[in-house]
């Protein structure tokens, strides 16, 4: 039985990925593994029910990758980060024509998270 996805998502600078991820977004980091202090991080960054790992291993995965995360109260979302003032990214709410609002941002090594709500038609 499955039970749920966890995206792995390629990072290059882990004090940007800190500042895009926990300062800007408002995830905490769950945990952070190295085999050696020099090594490239590994770490578990979540909020809410969403869990992502973050790699700087060239291996695990691309840069590039889209993530669609549902969400409630993306009005209040947007606007929770819209005060952080983070310089690289002001992204706004799109309606979309198969009833749902979107709010892509794009994290600074190209991977883009799309925050989804969508409508209940009655």
């Amino acid at each position: 039985m499955m039970k749920h996805i966890v995206p792995i998502l390629r990072i290059f600078d882990e004090a940007k990925a800190r500042e895009f991820y926990t300062d800007y977004l408002g995830f905490k980091v769950d945990w952070e593994h190295r085999f050696e202090a020099d090594m490239p991080l590994y770490m578990q960054v979540s909020q809410d029910d969403i869990v992502i790992h973050l790699s700087e291993h060239h291996g695990d995965c691309t840069p590039g990758a889209a993530l669609r995360i549902e969400t409630e109260h993306l009005e209040e979302l947007h606007e929770r980060i819209s005060l952080q003032k983070y310089k690289y990214a002001r992204p706004g709410i799109e309606e979309t024509p198969w009833d749902s609002r979107e709010m892509t941002i794009t994290d600074p090594f190209g991977n883009r998270l799309v925050f989804v709500e969508t409508s209940v038609k009655s």
